[in-house]
């Protein structure tokens, strides 16, 4: 009890003094681990298991914000086979110079000590990006969707690599894998059963932890690429943002841990803090790099810039391989502590520069604008709004039927929807609907003559998403009326206090339906069916929005 609470004291120390500092707690929380370990407070198998099982919850929140189809495309899978192969081949030759130089830990060493110490340098940190995207509430913009696709694909490459590199291949059972999708339907029906408590904390911890990460470890794949794939499978459902919700807390409670495990590793000496501080010289090549390719793709300067910086760090991969080599004898016992220096200063670089990357995007967009905007991918084209009255966002059943009312009413409506199947359907049914996330402060960097606008309708089920754009509106000038939708009465005020002008109460209507309904129990039926199934799939009742 003494060590755990020697622990906490540390990591709420570092921490809050980061704070006072205006930097990122995590960087307290590393700096608290190298603290622990000077004062030789000494270690416990239990922060590196409480380190795993919050990345694999992390992991599995990744996976449920994650669209498949991002995997498939060019900017994803063809910058990360390019870069990874590009950053290989100056490791080895940082690796060859620094010997040459006469580098006491590189003495005796050569091409099949360096190949995986340069393969694990040319990853990017999962735990490192993920937060900051979460911390901006970004995870669904083009670039946040770039990133996460490029760390699912160098997931791909490690595992690939430790089973050519160990000789065993996965076993036979992986293909029993594909099972998961069929059984999808046992998760989703158990699912429903949860309610909302405590009760979908631990549904969200299973499907993480044994379908997710041991399963597949079981069958001689990465766990980690099991709690992605858990994800992924969970995340066409209608809830899973409530899923991911659910552990948000814990999740980032727990990730604590793992930022101290990184300093627990060992107290490193001079030579090693050189020669990690020296493994640095290759993140201006990884920056440059991603910039280069991603631009290359058709994406907009802003999109690469942006990708390049959030990407731009050691993935903490490197502790894995290079603990791996340590136990094969390819590499001595004190390249652990180096590799965990270069991580640990990748994080601090990466965190300094990411508390400035909206400033270097735009100083960078001023300066060299993207010449010709017509030749873009057509998910980075500018989108002009130019008479276009009101602005819908989320056009589930109550944003379609806003619309629907608007349209009827004689206004030009445009409107904004995440769900790609359900922006083709519209589309087909001759709605003025664009792909893309509300939330996303690019993508309304991309909406041109915002100002214009008379109204923008909030109709997104969850609360946070309506605040969230709401705000982001207004940064981006919108100075009109915006009308809003709330679950609960408290949210009135939340949303009153950011600038909503008007707030529906969602269930407004359901008195008035009521009462214009026929009073048969057939009638009363539908009404109540109508409004569970709004309740289970997080949106409202059309009385709401008629009001609107």
């Amino acid at each position: 009890m003494f060590l755990a609470g020697a622990y906490l004291i540390a990591a709420f120390l570092g921490g809050y003094f980061a704070r006072m500092l205006k930097l990122p707690p995590l960087l307290g929380f590393l700096v608290a681990g190298f603290v622990l370990k000077a004062m030789d407070v000494p270690g416990h198998p239990l922060v590196d298991s409480l380190a795993n099982l919050g990345v694999t919850l992390m992991l599995f929140v990744v996976g449920l914000e994650l669209d498949i189809r991002q995997l498939l495309r060019r900017e994803v899978w063809l910058t990360t086979m390019a870069q990874t192969a590009v950053l290989v081949v100056l490791g080895i030759a940082l690796f060859n110079g620094l010997m040459l130089l006469g580098l006491g830990l590189l003495a005796n060493t050569g091409l099949e000590s360096w190949l995986p110490i340069a393969l694990a340098l040319s990853f990017s940190s999962t735990v490192f990006v993920i937060k900051v995207l979460e911390e901006r509430n970004e995870a669904r913009s083009r670039y946040g969707q770039i990133a996460i696709g490029i760390l699912v694909m160098q997931d791909l490459i490690a595992v690939m690599y430790v089973a050519v590199s160990s000789g065993e291949l996965p076993s036979l059972w992986s293909i029993t894998l594909f099972l998961l999708l069929p059984a999808r339907k046992l998760f989703v029906s158990i699912w429903k059963h949860m309610g909302h408590g405590e009760m979908l904390v631990l549904l969200t911890m299973v499907l993480a932890i044994e379908p997710g990460y041991l399963l597949f470890e079981s069958v001689g794949l990465k766990g980690d690429l099991g709690a992605v794939a858990m994800g992924m499978l969970m995340a066409s459902h209608p809830r899973a943002h409530e899923l991911a919700h659910s552990i948000f807390s814990l999740k980032e409670l727990l990730l604590v841990a793992f930022f101290l495990s990184i300093g627990l590793h060992g107290l490193p000496s001079w030579p090693q803090v050189e020669l990690g501080l020296l493994l640095l010289l290759l993140l201006p090549l990884q920056g440059i790099g991603y910039f280069f390719l991603i631009s290359r793709m058709k994406m907009r300067r802003r999109t690469a810039v942006l990708t390049a910086l959030i990407m731009t760090n050691n993935s903490e991969f490197a502790l894995v391989l290079a603990s791996t080599g340590i136990s094969a004898g390819v590499l001595a016992s004190e390249w652990l502590t180096t590799v965990s220096v270069s991580v640990a200063a990748s994080f601090v670089i990466g965190s300094l520069v990411n508390m400035k990357a909206e400033a270097i995007a735009d100083a960078i967009e001023r300066r060299w604008p993207d010449t010709n905007p017509a030749r873009l991918d057509p998910s980075e084209q500018p989108v002009p709004l130019e008479g276009i009255d009101v602005l819908v966002l989320g056009m589930g059943r109550v944003g379609r039927a806003c619309y629907q009312r608007l349209v009827e009413s004689g206004y030009i409506v445009f409107s904004i929807e995440h769900d790609a199947e359900r922006v083709a359907q519209l589309r087909d049914e001759g709605f003025n609907v664009l792909h893309g996330d509300a939330v996303d402060g690019d993508l309304w960097r991309r909406l041109q003559s915002v100002s214009t606008l008379r109204k923008v309708i909030l109709a997104m089920p969850f609360h946070n998403a309506n605040l969230d754009a709401l705000r982001v509106a207004r940064l981006r000038g919108f100075r009109g009326s915006v009308a809003a939708i709330c679950q609960w009465p408290e949210e009135i005020g939340e949303l009153r206090t950011a600038g909503a002008n008007e707030v529906v109460y969602l269930y407004t209507g359901a008195g008035a339906a009521l009462a214009d309904a026929a009073m048969g129990e057939r009638a009363l039926l539908q009404i109540m069916q109508h409004e569970e199934d709004s309740l289970e799939d997080g949106v409202e009742l059309e009385g709401g929005a008629d009001s609107l």
